[in-house]
């Protein structure tokens, strides 16, 4: 079973070919069944041997499939003083990819 690191939206995901993963949205206006190809990889491992990169591995990538594209559950944020009357409520809703990993090269 073949695993790497790749690094997305300043997180770093732990992947194998299969796994579906939920990612900030990209800069790029992605939809539905649209292809992703992650090229910062940091560590493969094949099972028999291990490549570590210095800071990324060059000429490997991570490729994968867009299976959602929308928002993530809602955040509520609630600011709250005693005996002073003041209450805010605000929620909030990120945008996220969720993304099929097809292949590691």
């Amino acid at each position: 079973m073949e695993v790497a690191v790749i690094k997305s939206g300043g997180k770093q995901y732990v992947v194998s070919k299969g796994d579906t993963i939920a990612i900030e949205k990209l800069p790029a206006d992605l939809k539905k069944g649209d292809t992703v190809v992650f090229d910062e990889v940091l560590l493969v491992d094949n099972g028999s041997d291990t490549t570590i990169g210095a800071p990324t591995i060059k000429g490997a990538e991570v490729k994968g499939t867009v299976v959602l594209a929308g928002l993530d559950k809602k955040v509520e944020v609630v600011k709250y003083k005693p005996k002073s009357r003041y209450f805010k409520r605000n929620g909030h809703r990120q945008p996220i990819l969720k993304v099929q990993i097809d292949s590691i090269s």
